[in-house]
C-alpha cells in the first residue's frame, strides 16, 4: 500500500524533549506522532458519533414526548453492571457482589 505524509509539526524544543523522554524502546518519534494522530482521529470520530446518537435520541424524545429521568437510567445501568460483575465472579468461583 502506498503511504501518505502528514504535515510537519512545529513544537517548542521542550515539547520534543518531553516526548522523546517517554518513547518506548525501539519507538521512533515518527511512530509516536503517527500513533497519537490516529488515536486522536478515532477519539474525535467516536465523540462525533456519540453526539449524533444523542441528538437523534433527543429529537425522538421531543417527538414522542417520552423522556427518562437520568437518575433512574443510571440506577438501571448500575444494576445491570453489578449483575454482570456478580455473574462473572460466580463463574470464576469467587464471592459475589453485595447490592
Amino acid at each position: 500500500m502506498k503511504t501518505a505524509q502528514l504535515p510537519p509539526v512545529r513544537v517548542e524544543p521542550s515539547v520534543r524533549e518531553e516526548i522523546e523522554a517517554i518513547l518506548r524502546e525501539g519507538e521512533s518519534l515518527s511512530e509516536f506522532v503517527e500513533t497519537a494522530a490516529v488515536q486522536a482521529a478515532r477519539r474525535r470520530k467516536a465523540q462525533e458519533e456519540f453526539l449524533t446518537r444523542g441528538r437523534a435520541s433527543l429529537a425522538k424524545a421531543r417527538r414522542t414526548g417520552e423522556f427518562y429521568v437520568a437518575d433512574k437510567a443510571l440506577e438501571d445501568m448500575r444494576g445491570r453492571l453489578l449483575d454482570r460483575m456478580q455473574s462473572l465472579r460466580k463463574s470464576k468461583g469467587t464471592a459475589g457482589v453485595k447490592r
